[in-house]
């Protein structure tokens, strides 16, 4: 199935970036992406991804709206309080973009069902509020080789790495240890603003196009107003990779 004429209307802009064109669409369209959490990271990427035309995404999320959530989560509205929050996005996904074929899960994250299902997938993002998902999620991507976007916030700041399992360090290579659990500040823009970080690193991992951030962490610092990039290693030992990253 070739491109539409709405199809060329509706993505005319991002084609014409220099590499993009009908093949890089194409390449989004026929893309299947996982996005675990539909908190403040996962609405802003869930947004760009179904306006940028990718063609299938699975969202997981087994918690359900509340009113401490509406300051950052911008796909849920005073009226979807009760509801889970993969139907509550998911129903404004789909008036976004009808092309987009969008699946709810309203699951709780574990390692036995992550690893049984993110193989199926291009790409997953991290989109989750706690460190014990995440670490299952990485140990999931790492023993199926599925590449993920990783982005945490913290306040005004945030990071966003790609795991890229055989390519670069995993997720525990960069964080050793799981940090403690607390339910920490956050300011409704960054969450907003690291979102889109990762869908531009997803679109550069689907297209081909640009340097995905695979070894390397964009942090970003919003009280300073600043952008740098860590250079990240694989660890010998890391008890998540040591045993797959072999090439």
């Amino acid at each position: 199935m070739t491109l539409t004429k709405d199809d060329l209307t509706r993505y005319d802009r991002q084609m014409r970036i220099y590499g993009f064109g009908a093949k890089g669409q194409e390449k989004l369209r026929k893309s299947n992406i996982l996005v675990i959490g539909v908190g403040g990271l996962g609405c802003a990427a869930l947004t760009y991804l179904v306006v940028a035309g990718v063609g299938h995404i699975s969202i997981i999320d087994k918690d359900t709206v509340e009113l401490s959530n509406l300051n950052r989560q911008v796909l849920h509205w005073q009226k979807d309080i009760g509801r889970y929050k993969v139907d509550s996005a998911s129903t404004k996904l789909r008036q976004m973009n009808p092309t987009v074929k969008i699946d709810a899960h309203p699951n709780e994250v574990t390692f036995p069902e992550l690893k049984k299902i993110v193989g199926k997938y291009d790409v997953a993002l991290d989109c989750l509020d706690n460190w014990e998902s995440r670490f299952a999620l990485n140990k999931a991507c790492v023993e199926t080789c599925t590449p993920f976007v990783h982005a945490g916030v913290r306040g005004m700041s945030g990071q966003v790495t790609v795991i890229k399992p055989r390519k670069g360090p995993c997720l525990q290579c960069i964080f050793p240890k799981i940090p403690k659990a607390e339910k920490w500040p956050v300011l409704g823009a960054a969450p907003g603003m690291l979102g889109c970080i990762q869908v531009i690193e997803t679109i550069k991992l689907l297209t081909g196009i640009g340097d995905p951030l695979i070894g390397k962490i964009l942090i970003y610092d919003g009280e300073a107003s600043t952008f740098f990039t860590i250079k990240t290693k694989r660890k010998n030992n890391c008890p998540t990779c040591c045993n797959f990253q072999r090439p």
